[in-house]
């Protein structure tokens, strides 16, 4: 289903066009006469007197070439209630080919704040689908005529919505992709094609990080006959040289847990580990569509955890990028690894502001927090308390887990500085999280975010259809724009 939005002055038909009209919490349509006849309103009115107002929509069928779409608008709604509005009008019309309907941003009741702008938004997520790979196409259409002169997004909103909706959707596009066809060589080569956009893309292949001394990286990715890569994306946004603000993703684009191999039923999913990855690159991409008043850097290591004669093997030791050695006790704790490298290099070379990392790290924080909360981990409380800000108001929820020194002792190493798993059990998303904070090397501000029961979802979400669900891209663009620019 694509949806086409069109800003005209495009007429419509008062006996046959399908409308979309707005009213309080109440659903008083009084100042609705002039746009429906008069059987029109007595047949709504009347099921409106019988009906459970307590509803946020109602889809009248007037007759069979027209409908009514009423969207009640209650008291105090905050811009994620009015995006969820806007899923809930594309979920209740998104069936036949064609549809064509009018909203009349005149019938808009309350004084918000770009009511129209997160309507339309969240009815973009929501439209969201991945059929690459359906041999039969459907061509179906929603238009969407605005008709009316007040309460219209200005130019600058839509631009910026937009934005955020080629981010997302170019995240969930990644993460959707199959193992076999996105794959760290192809995966760098698609990020070489964002310099169109305005990002500056550095590409760093085995030979490069070979010569940095990544081998914590290239260890993961020693077994797949794929190329292993660190991939960095600049956004210089700014008008002065202020320090970027950082991102770091893990991007193992399939996961077989290596000789830790996992069992069947839970590698048939493991195309979405490199969700983290997809996040920071939907998030650049959307700075550079926007163009963000802001410097920020995206970081992604990119590798394929494979089983073969030349994988590495549990009881391997490595030396990683910081000097530091790791004891890789098990090949299935790989992102640690991926994201050890990745955070003491950007932590090295471009000395940010902050260090945000998102990974899908730990089937543990889906036990904690289920799908409904990403894990929080930080060193910082300021970024901590503006990354939960950020994430209520885009419903891209986290929840703060503990980090403290007493949990260093389950990832001590007798072999070498440390191990990547907790054999002794419990608490293993905070030991992986433990395990990272020790490759920030110089108390950068930093927060580590555990998006494994939110990178993708079976039954479908507020603003994403099942699937790839893009969660970081709104979250992190939402704490830019609150907080750094």
């Amino acid at each position: 289903m694509s949806i086409k939005i069109n800003y005209s002055k495009k007429t419509f038909s008062k006996s046959s066009a399908n409308l979309v009209l707005f009213s309080n919490d109440k659903f008083n349509i009084n100042a609705l006469k002039k746009t429906l006849s008069n059987s029109e309103f007595s047949y709504i009115n009347d099921l409106l007197k019988t009906s459970d107002l307590k509803k946020n929509l109602f889809v009248f069928e007037v007759n069979s070439k027209k409908k009514i779409v009423l969207v009640s608008i209650k008291n105090n709604l905050k811009s994620s209630d009015i995006e969820n509005l806007g899923a809930e009008f594309y979920g209740r019309v998104n069936y036949g080919k064609n549809s064509e309907y009018f909203i009349l941003p005149d019938s808009i009741v309350g004084n918000y704040d770009n009511f129209l702008g997160h309507f339309l938004h969240g009815l973009k997520l929501k439209s969201y689908e991945f059929k690459k790979y359906k041999s039969k196409k459907e061509s179906r259409i929603i238009s969407i005529n605005i008709n009316g002169s007040k309460n219209k997004p200005s130019v600058k909103d839509q631009l910026k919505f937009q934005a955020i909706e080629e981010g997302t959707f170019y995240a969930r596009d990644l993460v959707s992709e199959p193992g076999n066809v996105l794959h760290p060589d192809e995966y760098a080569k698609r990020l070489s094609s964002l310099r169109k956009d305005g990002l500056k893309v550095n590409i760093y292949d085995e030979k490069k990080l070979k010569k940095l001394g990544m081998n914590a990286l290239l260890g993961v990715g020693m077994g797949s006959i794929r190329g292993s890569y660190l991939v960095t994306m600049e956004w210089n946004g700014a008008k002065n040289n202020s320090k970027p603000l950082a991102f770091v993703g893990k991007g193992v684009t399939f996961d077989t847990g290596g000789y830790s191999l996992k069992p069947a039923r839970f590698m048939e999913d493991m195309t979405y580990d490199m969700a983290g990855s997809a996040a920071v690159v939907g998030l650049m991409k959307n700075l550079a569509l926007r163009k963000a008043k802001i410097n920020a850097v995206g970081v992604v290591g990119l590798v394929e955890n494979m089983v073969s004669g030349v994988a590495q093997r549990p009881g391997d030791i490595v030396k990683s990028y910081s000097g530091k050695t790791i004891e890789v006790l098990n090949t299935d704790a790989e992102g640690r690894l991926v994201l050890a490298d990745a955070l003491s290099f950007t932590e090295k070379k471009f000395k940010p502001k902050f260090i945000i990392d998102l990974a899908t790290l730990t089937g543990a924080i889906i036990v904690s927090l289920g799908s409904e909360y990403a894990g929080l981990f930080s060193n910082d409380d300021k970024l901590s308390k503006q990354i939960l800000n950020a994430g209520e108001k885009v419903e891209e929820k986290l929840w703060r887990m503990p980090l403290h020194k007493n949990f260093d002792k389950l990832i001590d190493s007798k072999n070498a500085d440390m191990q990547n798993i907790n054999y002794v059990g419990g608490a293993g998303s905070t030991t992986a999280a433990q395990f990272l904070q020790r490759f920030i090397l110089n108390k950068t501000p930093w927060a580590h975010l555990d998006i494994a029961g939110m990178a993708f979802s079976k039954y479908g979400g507020a603003l994403n259809s099942r699937g790839a669900t893009g969660f970081g891209v709104r979250l992190l663009n939402q704490l830019i724009e609150e907080n750094y620019e």
